[in-house]
Protein backbone atom coordinates (compact mmCIF):
# COMPACT_ATOMS: atom_id res chain seq x y z
CA UNK A 1 0.00 0.00 0.00
CA UNK A 2 1.56 3.52 -1.08
CA UNK A 3 0.78 5.89 1.74
CA UNK A 4 2.32 9.13 -0.16
CA UNK A 5 -0.06 11.65 -0.65
CA UNK A 6 -1.21 13.13 -3.65
CA UNK A 7 0.36 16.39 -2.51
CA UNK A 8 3.84 14.78 -2.67
CA UNK A 9 3.12 12.72 -5.46
CA UNK A 10 2.70 15.71 -7.41
CA UNK A 11 5.43 17.53 -6.31
CA UNK A 12 4.68 19.16 -3.14
CA UNK A 13 4.79 22.50 -2.05
CA UNK A 14 6.64 24.10 -5.39
CA UNK A 15 3.83 22.32 -7.72
CA UNK A 16 1.25 23.93 -5.49
CA UNK A 17 2.90 27.38 -5.60
CA UNK A 18 3.32 27.13 -9.56
CA UNK A 19 -0.33 25.92 -9.33
CA UNK A 20 -1.81 28.84 -7.79
CA UNK A 21 0.74 31.55 -9.61
CA UNK A 22 -0.16 30.31 -12.56
CA UNK A 23 -4.26 30.51 -11.87
CA UNK A 24 -3.79 33.85 -10.46
CA UNK A 25 -1.62 35.36 -13.48
CA UNK A 26 -4.85 34.69 -15.74
CA UNK A 27 -7.35 35.93 -13.15
CA UNK A 28 -5.38 39.34 -12.94
CA UNK A 29 -6.73 40.45 -15.81
CA UNK A 30 -9.89 38.97 -16.21
CA UNK A 31 -12.63 41.17 -16.31
CA UNK A 32 -15.33 39.47 -14.68
CA UNK A 33 -12.84 37.65 -11.95
CA UNK A 34 -10.91 40.20 -10.69
CA UNK A 35 -13.30 43.11 -9.34
CA UNK A 36 -14.01 40.10 -7.04
CA UNK A 37 -10.72 40.46 -5.56
CA UNK A 38 -11.09 43.57 -2.94
CA UNK A 39 -7.07 43.52 -2.54
CA UNK A 40 -4.84 45.29 -5.24
CA UNK A 41 -2.64 43.18 -4.61
CA UNK A 42 -3.32 39.04 -5.46
CA UNK A 43 -0.74 37.40 -3.43
CA UNK A 44 -2.85 37.44 -0.38
CA UNK A 45 -5.70 35.63 -2.06
CA UNK A 46 -2.95 33.66 -4.07
CA UNK A 47 -1.73 32.29 -0.54
CA UNK A 48 -4.77 31.56 0.55
CA UNK A 49 -5.62 29.38 -2.24
CA UNK A 50 -2.11 27.85 -2.25
CA UNK A 51 -2.61 26.80 1.73
CA UNK A 52 -6.03 25.10 1.05
CA UNK A 53 -4.99 23.17 -2.04
CA UNK A 54 -2.12 21.62 -0.55
CA UNK A 55 -4.22 21.02 2.61
CA UNK A 56 -6.75 19.55 0.32
CA UNK A 57 -5.01 17.22 -1.58
CA UNK A 58 -2.58 15.76 1.98
CA UNK A 59 -0.11 18.35 2.37
CA UNK A 60 0.54 20.73 5.40
CA UNK A 61 -2.99 21.88 7.60
CA UNK A 62 -1.15 25.75 7.46
CA UNK A 63 -4.75 26.54 5.94
CA UNK A 64 -6.85 25.08 8.85
CA UNK A 65 -4.30 25.66 11.49
CA UNK A 66 -4.39 29.62 10.56
CA UNK A 67 -7.89 29.75 8.91
CA UNK A 68 -10.08 27.44 10.84
CA UNK A 69 -12.68 25.28 8.68
CA UNK A 70 -12.84 25.93 5.32
CA UNK A 71 -16.12 26.52 5.06
CA UNK A 72 -15.86 27.23 1.16
CA UNK A 73 -19.29 28.05 0.41
CA UNK A 74 -19.67 30.03 3.47
CA UNK A 75 -16.40 31.98 2.07
CA UNK A 76 -17.62 32.64 -1.15
CA UNK A 77 -21.09 33.89 -0.41
CA UNK A 78 -20.79 37.56 -0.48
CA UNK A 79 -19.02 37.06 -3.90
CA UNK A 80 -21.78 36.66 -7.27
CA UNK A 81 -20.77 33.82 -8.73
CA UNK A 82 -22.99 32.46 -11.71
CA UNK A 83 -22.22 30.51 -14.46
CA UNK A 84 -19.88 32.89 -16.40
CA UNK A 85 -17.81 33.79 -13.14
CA UNK A 86 -17.77 29.54 -12.74
CA UNK A 87 -16.84 29.25 -15.93
CA UNK A 88 -14.07 31.67 -16.25
CA UNK A 89 -12.27 30.52 -12.94
CA UNK A 90 -12.50 27.18 -14.58
CA UNK A 91 -10.81 28.10 -17.58
CA UNK A 92 -7.53 29.72 -15.83
CA UNK A 93 -7.62 26.79 -13.08
CA UNK A 94 -7.22 24.19 -15.91
CA UNK A 95 -5.06 26.52 -17.75
CA UNK A 96 -2.64 26.31 -14.52
CA UNK A 97 -2.97 22.71 -14.00
CA UNK A 98 -2.48 22.24 -18.03
CA UNK A 99 0.59 24.22 -17.00
CA UNK A 100 2.09 22.06 -14.79
CA UNK A 101 2.11 18.90 -16.57
CA UNK A 102 1.50 16.21 -14.61
CA UNK A 103 1.14 12.74 -15.37
CA UNK A 104 -2.17 12.00 -16.88
CA UNK A 105 -3.86 10.30 -13.96
CA UNK A 106 -2.89 13.15 -11.72
CA UNK A 107 -4.16 16.15 -14.33
CA UNK A 108 -7.19 14.35 -14.46
CA UNK A 109 -7.69 14.38 -10.76
CA UNK A 110 -7.09 17.21 -10.20
CA UNK A 111 -9.18 18.94 -13.36
CA UNK A 112 -12.16 16.80 -11.92
CA UNK A 113 -11.81 18.49 -8.25
CA UNK A 114 -11.78 22.10 -9.84
CA UNK A 115 -14.97 21.04 -11.80
CA UNK A 116 -16.92 19.82 -8.79
CA UNK A 117 -15.53 22.71 -6.81
CA UNK A 118 -16.35 25.41 -8.69
CA UNK A 119 -19.62 23.77 -9.69
CA UNK A 120 -20.33 23.38 -5.79
CA UNK A 121 -19.42 27.39 -5.25
CA UNK A 122 -22.26 28.91 -7.94
CA UNK A 123 -24.40 31.01 -5.63
CA UNK A 124 -26.54 32.60 -8.43
CA UNK A 125 -29.25 31.80 -10.80
CA UNK A 126 -28.08 32.78 -14.59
Amino acid sequence: MNDTSFFDQVGGHPTFEKLTREFYRGVADDPVLRPMYPEEDLEPARLRLQLFLEQYWGGPTTYSDTRGHPRLRLRHMPFHINAEARERWLVHMRNAIESLKLAPLFNEEMLDYVDRAAHAMTNQPD
